[in-house]
């Protein structure tokens, strides 16, 4: 009996083992992330700007970080009735999820979820917000926003969970809570200077389009952490991470084809940037339904964010809401589209194989609460602080760049 206690000790002690490396792996590429988010959006913004969008991403991990390890965690992951939970700091408490790793590498690896989710909304508002207002709202958001939306999807209590609600590595949680408080804090922060004028739309270009493109690669490598990592584990799992990796890929590539071709269309020529976009959007759209659809399945829901995302930022520009980035449509309306079309082609549940409406239903339900409840949030936080601190630089910092006039450093310096 001791040696098969022994030998039953054992296994479960490699199983955690394999099961920590996994997670510790797919928690670092998660957070490199950032790097991503850090090059693409300083690409996309003018050159005497780039330096702002650094501080803000160091901000969302900083500061965002503090304030999930205080806040955060507790509300998403601790003893839930369904709609709130507030348990402080990491403890060795059970949560409920099975889990074969700590709970403080199940916090590092969520740290990177909530930091990617604000790190969305600092692109909606480059180029003319205040950085300290901007560090007030990063913590508000990983503290109380995204922890309930993540109480509701993950937490093994919350309402969504309860409903059956299937959202594996956050369309929903991550892309479109950060997308639609990207649409807020774009409204009520108001565009840039020169970017609509009677007489229609200025384009404003980024300054470097490669910065931006090595940005993006490195957001697509990240994923297969942000996706395959959220399986927790990788004993017994092996079948589902190929799935889920695989059906990244396919909707990546084909959300980049897609925009290709649509713009090559629209335009009579191939908008490289829109690209970009095109691919990231196929990842947002994926993320939710990775862990159920099958490859076919994945390659169309590529295909139509490929398309979404440029026909949603036209329509955003329309509205004279600025985001110089295209955070909206990537992660805001691909996110709610990619969490819907998991109730559409959901290999068993779906619409379209036959399951009928009730997955389609939840989804829908979900995502619009989600996407409601961020928006409406933010927009209340954004005014209560632009009649407060303020949020927006004045006019003569604006055109004179906020590396400038922020931090007195520029990001390119020439020699003579």
């Amino acid at each position: 009996m001791n040696e098969l206690t022994e030998v039953v000790n054992q296994q479960a002690e490699l199983v955690h083992s394999i099961d920590t490396v996994w997670v510790a792996l797919c928690a670092a590429l998660i957070f490199q992330m950032e790097g991503g988010f850090a090059l693409l959006e300083a690409g996309f913004v003018r050159a005497k700007n780039a330096m702002s969008i650094i501080a803000k991403v160091i901000i969302d991990i900083a500061f965002g970080g503090l304030a999930f390890y205080a806040v955060g965690f507790g509300i998403a992951y601790g003893a839930s009735n369904g709609w709130f939970a507030f348990d402080m700091g990491i403890t060795d408490r059970d949560l409920g999820l099975d889990l074969t790793v700590s709970n403080e590498l199940f916090w590092f690896i969520q740290l990177g979820f909530a930091i990617a989710a604000i790190s969305i909304v600092s692109g909606a508002v480059a180029e003319r917000m205040k950085i300290w207002a901007y560090a007030v709202f990063v913590v508000i958001f990983c503290a109380f926003m995204y922890p309930l939306a993540a109480n509701w999807v993950w937490n093994p209590n919350g309402w969504l969970a309860g409903r059956g609600f299937n959202d594996f590595a956050g369309s929903a949680a991550v892309h479109a809570m950060g997308g639609f408080a990207a649409l807020a804090a774009a409204i009520v922060l108001g565009p840039r200077i020169g970017k609509y004028t009677k007489d229609g739309i200025t384009a404003i270009p980024g300054h470097n389009l490669p910065l931006a493109a090595v940005g993006a690669f490195i957001l697509w490598f990240g994923w297969f952490g942000f996706n395959p990592g959220s399986t927790l584990g990788a004993v017994g799992k092996w079948e589902l991470i190929g799935k889920v990796a695989t059906n990244t890929f396919l909707a990546s590539v084909a959300g980049g084809i897609s925009t290709m071709a649509y713009t090559q269309f629209r335009y009579g020529k191939i908008d490289i940037t829109m690209t970009i976009n095109g691919i990231l959007a196929g990842l947002v759209a994926i993320t939710a339904g990775c862990n159920v659809l099958d490859p076919n399945s994945a390659l169309i829901v590529g295909l139509i964010a490929g398309v979404l995302v440029d026909v949603a930022v036209v329509m955003i520009d329309k509205m004279r809401i600025d985001d110089p980035v295209g955070a909206i449509a990537v992660h805001g309306v691909n996110g709610l589209f990619g969490t819907i079309a998991v109730g559409l082609f959901h290999a068993e549940a779906g619409l379209f194989f036959g399951g009928g409406a009730a997955q389609l239903v939840t989804q829908t339900l979900g995502v619009v609460v989600i996407g409601g409840f961020s928006f409406i949030v933010t927009y209340v936080i954004m005014t209560l602080l632009k009649s407060t601190m303020g949020i927006r630089v004045s006019r003569e910092e604006e055109a004179a760049g906020i590396d400038a006039a922020s931090f007195g450093v520029e990001s390119y310096s020439t020699f003579e």
